[in-house]
């Protein structure tokens, strides 16, 4: 299947601190992202969505940033990833969270997922 590269921007009322640790950490994620993010001793991160495990690798942070999560799938050479940015609006002091999602999930399917996704996480920040 082919994959289709989605990237959302979704103002948020909280600062970078407050939110960097609902995107890089197992807790956080939890929270909003996913059912349960599991992290092992070799630092795989276990997604789970609807009882289906999805291991992936933190493999670029900057604290208070960004993260880049790439799912591992031996026998995809093309692998699927997300990538979590925070930014500030210089002229308007907005903060807002672009997501990159590269994998098999169309674009209209992404859109709604992610609007949903960000709602959740506006409630649990007061953003």
């Amino acid at each position: 299947m082919a994959k289709d590269k989605f990237i959302g921007e979704y103002g948020i009322n909280a600062s970078k601190k407050m939110l960097y640790p609902y995107i890089s950490t197992a807790s956080g994620l939890s929270q909003w992202f996913a059912d349960d993010v599991n992290i092992d001793e070799d630092k795989v991160y276990t997604f789970i969505w609807d009882g289906d495990e999805n291991k992936a690798k933190m493999v670029n942070s900057r604290a208070n940033s960004h993260v880049k999560f790439e799912f591992i799938d031996p026998e995809d050479d093309d692998p699927s990833f997300i990538e979590f940015r925070i930014e500030m609006n210089e002229l308007t002091q907005e903060t807002f969270i672009r997501i990159t999602d590269y994998s098999d999930i169309d674009h209209e399917e992404s859109e709604e997922l992610y609007a949903g996704l960000i709602h959740d996480l506006k409630e649990i920040v007061g953003g």
